[in-house]
């Protein structure tokens, strides 16, 4: 096979994979986007949690700015079911399409870390990813329904801030799971306890919120020691786990109004949930970047006392 035949092989595989990585963004988005409506709230747009941008931002650190026309594709896609009429729905489309290129390029101009191992990387992602970057796909889908009239101005800040606080958290509690799934792998050596706590791990995230969630007193802090156990042991794969489990039950609980948020209107209820919500992966996406970084410190320090240990012997022979 000639030179050239090789580089035109290579750019097709190139290209197809391009293309393969576009259409799976855009059936993930839309996929996910059509779940997220079944918990809509309001004119079956707004919901407390937006999976979609957190795929579309973690598919832009993953793959790069490329990937960008399987997000449009997919919020087109979504968004086109759903009106008003076709100019509205480019707008949005084009709006939740700038929102997480926003948040990648901030990101990216902060020197953030896919592997979330550090502090400043987990906080990087709440504050440019999630509440910075979402102010655009909010700002412009919010506007162009009360522009197009189809929705009055006066409701423009209560729908702007369930837009805004459902595509954060799509970015807080979808896009750290989906980068450390991306990247983890369980222990060869994991013994049959670490097996049985991870089961155990689990089994309790989804009971205690199970109760938490339903209970007519409020008894959400019974969370917060889960997300503790799960970051210490387990880290960043555990934390982000858990806190996406604990933040599904939460919006389930929410859309039946038992527990917590039963006999309770719209807006204190999307309250609560937020704020249930935002503080859960705030925990668990902080404490588990802590620890990971602890623990590298940790094997870093460990790594080096071993070397000058092992100095210090050749220069005794």
């Amino acid at each position: 096979m000639s030179d050239a035949a090789v580089v035109d092989n290579a750019r097709l595989r190139q290209h197809t994979a391009t293309v393969l990585t576009f259409v799976a963004v855009a059936v993930s988005y839309y996929a996910t986007g059509r779940l997220g409506l079944l918990q809509q709230l309001v004119r079956g747009q707004v919901t407390p949690l937006w999976p979609p941008t957190g795929i579309a931002v973690a598919a832009l650190l993953l793959f790069g700015v490329r990937v960008w026309p399987g997000i449009a594709i997919g919020a087109l896609a979504v968004n086109i079911f759903l009106g008003p009429s076709v100019l509205p729905v480019l707008v949005i489309a084009a709006g939740n399409t700038l929102a997480p290129l926003c948040s990648y390029l901030m990101l990216r101009r902060a020197g953030f870390h896919n592997d979330l191992d550090r502090l400043r990387d987990a906080l990087a992602l709440v504050f440019l990813g999630a509440l910075g970057g979402m102010l655009v796909s909010s700002t412009v889908g919010t506007g162009t329904l009360v522009l197009s009239g189809a929705l009055p101005s006066g409701e423009f800040w209560p729908t702007w801030s369930v837009w805004w606080t459902g595509d954060a958290m799509g970015v807080m509690v979808v896009t750290p799971f989906l980068l450390v799934l991306r990247r983890f792998r369980w222990p060869g050596d994991a013994g049959l306890f670490r097996w049985v706590e991870g089961a155990a791990l689990v089994a309790c995230a989804v009971a205690v919120t199970v109760v938490a969630t339903d209970a007519q007193a409020s008894l959400l802090f019974l969370v917060f020691p889960i997300l503790i156990w799960a970051a210490f042991r387990f880290e960043r794969a555990g934390a982000s786990c858990c806190a996406l489990g604990v933040s599904l039950i939460a919006i389930l609980a929410a859309g039946r109004m038992v527990g917590p948020f039963a006999h309770r209107g719209l807006l204190t209820n999307m309250i609560t949930l937020q704020a249930f919500n935002g503080a859960v992966s705030l925990t668990a996406l902080l404490l588990a970047a802590v620890v990971t970084e602890q623990n590298r410190t940790y094997q870093e320090i460990k790594r080096l006392c071993v070397q000058l240990s092992e100095k210090v012997a050749r220069q005794d022979i």
